[in-house]
């Protein structure tokens, strides 16, 4: 076992593919002699050299068009956007050329790349740096979209996102990058798009991804003083999406809630929970109730960004009127 923080275990999951495969490649701004926004590619430069950690201007279509134009020729980018508010930016190079490619060669050829970044709240970054917009990615077909929430999963699914054969969006959360965990790196990896049960319980389930299934566990903890026992589950991945292990939850408990911090309206939370009800309408005792971030910009002061997106006592709240 080794000990990491989240962003070492990101960094140690990118030497260990630049070793293994020289087609893997590190491009954006500021990856090589700075190390990264979050410190995530410090080091690379001095390891692999200037040709496989590549410096760029400050041009994020450039980035990812670059990264797809070598995707299809073979190789393994991953580019990295500074903040995944910049997404917006690359819309045409990810959304109509990297999640198309496949289907519009009839299969013929594939776009193997991945797009890292960074999203959430938690540094009074403001309303342009603080977006959770996993709900673009999910939205559009031919994206796999993964969001680890824990240290082994930050360098487990790196590691599985650079063998997939079609593009992978990696949104890391910013506030887990000091986050540290003992991780056991050779240790098989868990299944490409199998979520994972973090706690079991019997009376509600709780779905999340990314940092709010912290979130989820600490409130969680809070409920069973009280005899009301949660279920939580880390999608790990919403595309592909393990829906199988939501459907064998909810079917147990009868109840369920999606916490995510992504805006309420039209967001990964609602999707969920829409199809919680489709498919689990028969085993709920109660409407599915979505926890998710208000439909406000993010602010910059602390104590409107914190209350701008749920937080373990939001939890517990939501899930005692849930269960009364």
């Amino acid at each position: 076992m080794t000990k990491l923080a989240y962003r070492d275990a990101l960094n140690t999951a990118l030497a260990d593919a630049m070793r293994e495969d020289d087609d893997v490649f590190v491009i954006g701004e500021e990856v090589g002699r700075y190390g990264g926004a979050y410190g995530v590619t410090k080091g690379l430069i001095d390891a692999f050299g200037p040709d496989r950690v590549i410096d760029t201007p400050i041009s994020e279509p450039a980035i990812v068009g670059t990264a797809v134009g070598a995707a299809m020729a073979g190789m393994r980018p991953v580019a990295e956007l500074m903040y995944v508010d910049f997404l917006g930016m690359t819309m045409d190079q990810l959304c109509n050329q990297a999640a198309k490619i496949r289907y519009m060669f009839g299969g013929q050829i594939g776009v193997p790349m991945v797009l890292r970044t960074q999203g959430g709240t938690g540094r009074s970054a403001g309303a342009q740096h603080s977006q959770s917009l996993e709900g673009y990615i999910m939205h559009t077909p031919g994206l796999r979209l993964a969001m680890p929430a824990t240290v082994h999963d930050a360098y487990h699914l790196l590691r599985q996102a650079l063998r997939q054969p079609d593009p992978v969006v990696f949104i890391e959360h910013k506030g887990l990058y000091a986050m540290t965990e003992e991780v056991d790196l050779e240790a098989p990896p868990p299944a490409w798009g199998k979520a994972a049960v973090r706690r079991q319980g019997r009376d509600v389930v709780l779905v999340s991804y990314s940092r709010q299934v912290h979130y989820a566990l600490k409130a969680a903890e809070t409920l069973a003083e009280t005899d009301i026992e949660a279920t939580v589950i880390d999608l790990r991945t919403l595309n592909p999406l393990d829906f199988d292990t939501v459907r064998a939850a909810v079917e147990a408990c009868g109840k369920a809630a999606v916490v995510s911090e992504g805006p309420m309206t039209a967001g990964v939370a609602a999707e969920l929970a829409a199809r919680i009800t489709e498919e689990c309408f028969d085993f709920l005792e109660d409407p599915v109730v979505r926890i998710a971030g208000e439909d406000i910009p993010i602010s910059v002061s602390v104590d409107l960004e914190k209350h701008s997106v749920p937080d373990a006592d939001l939890v517990v709240e939501t899930v005692r009127r849930l269960v009364a």
